[in-house]
């Protein structure tokens, strides 16, 4: 399991070096466009099943914000109708963007950005 997870994980890590090395694309547009094919994925029902094969490989990356996104607004669409689609969004989802906020805190209090 460690040894898809690491496969996995460092494979897209590699292709998006790849594309941020030999394109004009800033690491925000690479940032947004795995985040969109992580919901694309999801739609077609492939990112479940890359998730069940390589476990925490395909979790921890951005392509996982845009699962949860999707299937976040699925379950309120069916629990709510469209206003569900939008008010469901940050349910789920809302436990990355803490953490986000959160880490990003502590990192910039203990290290000194570069110069």
């Amino acid at each position: 399991m460690y040894l898809k997870a690491f496969l996995f994980a460092g494979t897209v890590c590699l292709i998006c070096e790849l594309v941020l090395d030999n394109t004009k694309l800033t690491p925000g547009h690479i940032t947004s466009a795995v985040t969109v094919i992580g919901a694309l994925l999801s739609f077609f029902g492939i990112y479940d099943k890359i998730v069940a094969w390589c476990g925490a490989g395909a979790t921890v990356l951005i392509a996982n914000f845009g699962h949860m996104l999707y299937s976040a607004g699925v379950a309120g669409y069916a629990e709510s109708g469209i206003l569900g689609l939008f008010s469901n969004l940050l349910c789920s989802s809302g436990i990355a963007i803490v953490s986000v906020v959160v880490f990003s805190f502590v990192f910039t209090m203990i290290f000194k950005a570069k110069d």
